[in-house]
């Protein structure tokens, strides 16, 4: 074995880290604070200290062809989207089968991580951990920080003026478990997320009032997406992505907007966004304007006040006598095992190369994985983030100058700001983001000559779904099977859904998809043509 490397949590991210790392010939050694994998899809009855937190009735928001491990697909009868438990299943399954248990210290915690005193020669680190009340001291080569950031709730009650004298419950989304104690209230949500709009909905059965106050609005999307296909398996797809790139701003924001507008209008039910032609990530719930339409959840605007009963809203309205308040605000990033410089390293903001490594320290031996969000799903995420730090740290990729990962951090920032607005999450354009990784370490799919080579598979990986699949289908550490995978996906997405069967399956037609996308752009051109 080879250089020896901490992986912090056993996550989704955790465990893509181990596999990547004995890919590569390094010692991995993962330290995961709880009894088992799985990180924020091990489900608790309550909220456990320094873990993350989900309620009973989760479920994914990507589909499973789209949020697989590249080199092992779901079994071809699990429904599309997962409840947590089912997802639990798998990640399990996926720990079990590629043997990575055996690398785990379980009901380990991390107390602390600091470079050694010789860190400019050797690029270690001390990694502090606790078992059973006692302490241990670990010197390692490398270390990957994979502990997720669902875990440090952020609860701005600094932000509404008298809710210190508010007389009712209030409570984070994080410690929400179930709506039976709701029964018969009256409950406002602060929240306009996925979180606070799955509570609601799920509240609205059960509860007297819902409503939900939101600062900015959102667009809501539908897990079905057009003719019924998974949203993901239709829409996040390279055309799509090459489309975005090359049609004028004004263009591709209005098809934007007009797509994100299909399902309903959001002005008619007080959601629509502030800034509509920003790509923040959308709410994705099927109910919620249904729910809405019925009168049991209502939306508002931010909150004001409280007063000891009631919350004031902006636009003047009150809410009275409510029950409990449930803040759906996010979380915080923190590491407290880390000093907060080594992460933080501009204007106290998270400022990572990549979104993963930290572009100051001395020694490029230490990885952040999983913390990037985008409208892909975060396990091939997470798989291609490590692979790239694991061959970082075996010396088999090298990074640009600490000069050269500051410009392009900058770079970036800038265009967050224009494409997803003010936000303190690391937003990026998935398909953008994974090629990019993949070209770093020889996996970003050479689609021209697929095209000269294996058509069929090329129209599959341009038009189809950016599957997780492509990422291992060629390079280092490519996968056998991914080909299959790719032209299969489809029939594994329709299996669960077949119960009954009365005709041949069928499946999206990409020309037909590709002369609709294309029939605006191609009118307005011909207009401009005719005016001159």
């Amino acid at each position: 074995m080879g250089k020896r490397v901490a992986v912090v949590g056993a996550g989704v991210s955790g465990l893509a880290a181990i596999r990547c790392c004995l890919e590569e010939g390094l010692e991995p050694t993962c330290f995961e604070r709880s009894d088992d994998v799985g990180g924020l899809w091990k489900f608790s009855d309550y909220a456990e200290e320094g873990r993350a937190s989900i309620y009973q009735s989760v479920f994914t928001n990507s589909s499973k062809e789209m949020m697989c491990f590249p080199d092992f697909p779901y079994p071809e009868d699990y429904p599309n989207y997962m409840h947590h438990s089912k997802l639990q299943e798998y990640i399990k399954s996926f720990a079990q089968k590629k043997n990575l248990l055996r690398y785990i210290q379980f009901e380990t915690l991390v107390s602390s991580i600091q470079k050694v005193p010789n860190f400019l020669v050797t690029g270690q680190w001390v990694v502090v951990t606790e078992k059973d009340g006692k302490q241990e001291s670990t010197i390692f080569d490398a270390v990957m920080v994979c502990s997720g950031h669902h875990v440090y709730p952020n609860l701005p009650t600094g932000s509404f003026p008298g809710l210190e004298q508010f007389r009712g419950y209030h409570l984070h989304s994080r410690d929400y478990k179930g709506p039976e104690a709701f029964k018969g209230k009256r409950v406002l949500v602060i929240g306009l997320g996925n979180s606070g709009s799955d509570i609601a909905v799920e509240l609205s059965r059960l509860a007297t009032q819902v409503i939900i106050s939101t600062r900015s609005g959102s667009w809501v999307m539908s897990r079905v997406w057009d003719e019924g296909y998974p949203w993901d398996m239709v829409y996040v797809t390279r055309f799509a992505s090459f489309l975005r790139s090359v049609l004028p701003s004004f263009i591709s924001d209005w098809l934007y907007t007009k797509k994100m507008n299909t399902w309903f209008k959001h002005e008619n039910y007080g959601l629509m966004p502030l800034n509509g032609t920003l790509r923040k990530e959308p709410v994705f719930n099927d109910e919620l304007p249904a729910r809405i339409l019925c009168g049991t959840v209502s939306i508002k605007p931010n909150v004001k006040e409280f007063t000891e009963t009631s919350a004031v809203f902006e636009d003047g309205t009150v809410f009275e006598a409510i029950d409990s308040v449930i803040f759906a605000t996010g979380y915080e990033y923190a590491y407290p095992f880390l000093d907060d410089s080594i992460i933080k390293s501009r204007n106290n903001e998270v400022t990572l190369f990549k979104g993963i490594f930290p572009p100051l320290i001395e020694k490029p031996t230490l990885a952040v994985i999983g913390l990037v969000q985008s409208l892909g799903a975060a396990i091939p995420t997470a798989d291609l983030q490590a692979r790239w730090a694991a061959k970082v740290f075996a010396n088999s990729c090298t990074l640009p100058t600490a000069n050269e990962m500051m410009a392009d951090i900058e770079e970036k920032m800038g265009k967050k700001l224009k494409w997803f607005g003010q936000s303190n999450t690391l937003q990026t354009d998935y398909i953008t983001y994974m090629d990019e990784l993949g070209s770093f370490i020889g996996a970003k799919p050479n689609i021209p000559w697929l095209f000269l080579t294996d058509p069929q598979l090329a129209l599959e990986v341009f038009f189809g779904p950016c599957s997780p699949y492509q990422f291992r289908l060629m390079g280092p550490g490519k996968w056998d099977g991914a080909r299959n995978a790719i032209l299969t996906q489809w029939s594994r997405t329709m299996k669960p859904t077949r119960m009954r069967t009365i005709c041949e399956a069928q499946r999206p037609h990409y020309v037909h998809s590709l002369l609709k996308m294309l029939a605006f752009p191609v009118l307005l051109l011909a207009a401009l043509l005719a005016l001159y």
